[in-house]
């Protein structure tokens, strides 16, 4: 069992940037994946951004460029640095952490990004 706290979220204008934190209850060097989602209202949960062991990211399409998840292993946390923001990046961001065959979630951070 893995328990997952986010934090950091908040409103912002665009062009802004927010840091989200994501500690973990346990080692996250021992987890297979980390990630970050994210929900907007009336839409699907999204992959937004994974870091897996040996530090290997993938990001959607949408954040490449402007969004940075990193981890550091020795505080069990997780972040995603989110640079120049825009209206469409609001949403619900939720930490995600993969032990195979588990997939535990935090319970979410609101960021809302004012034009």
């Amino acid at each position: 069992q893995v328990q997952l706290v986010e934090s950091g979220g908040g409103l912002v204008q665009a062009g802004g940037s927010l840091r989200l934190s994501c500690a973990a209850s346990k080692s996250i060097s021992s987890l297979n994946v980390m990630g970050w989602y994210r929900q907007a209202s009336g839409k699907q949960r999204e992959l937004v951004a994974q870091i897996r062991s040996g530090s290997i990211t993938t990001y959607t399409d949408s954040v490449k460029g402007r969004f940075t998840i990193s981890r550091d292993n020795a505080k069990n946390t997780v972040y995603l640095q989110m640079n120049n923001l825009k209206p469409e990046d609001t949403a619900v961001y939720y930490c995600a952490a993969q032990n195979v065959p588990y997939l535990y979630w935090g319970q979410g951070t609101q960021v809302t990004v004012s034009s």
